[in-house]
């Protein structure tokens, strides 16, 4: 347990970046499952873009303060080859 009074207000901080963090890492979570839901489920494919775009924003939010840049851009990367593979099919 944290004794003195700088010690106490590290913990405090880190409790609150922990929840931000927790709460980006989601939604970078949620928005990618998005995309893979749509594409899966035949959507049109102006839906999968606008997903794809959302997702994409999401992702880059999370370089530096999450993600390390190249693991930012390797998602951004996989992703969009699904979403262009997508809609070549189509």
């Amino acid at each position: 347990m944290a004794n003195t009074k700088s010690a106490k207000k590290k913990v405090r901080q880190s409790n609150a970046r922990y929840k931000i963090n927790l709460a980006r890492r989601t939604a970078v979570k949620t928005a990618v499952k998005k995309v893979l839901t749509a594409i899966s489920n035949g959507e049109n494919i102006e839906t999968v873009k606008d997903l794809m775009r959302n997702a994409e924003s999401q992702i880059s939010r999370s370089k530096n303060k999450l993600l390390h840049k190249n693991a930012v851009a390797r998602k951004i990367s996989r992703l969009s080859k699904k979403v262009s593979s997508y809609q070549k099919s189509k």
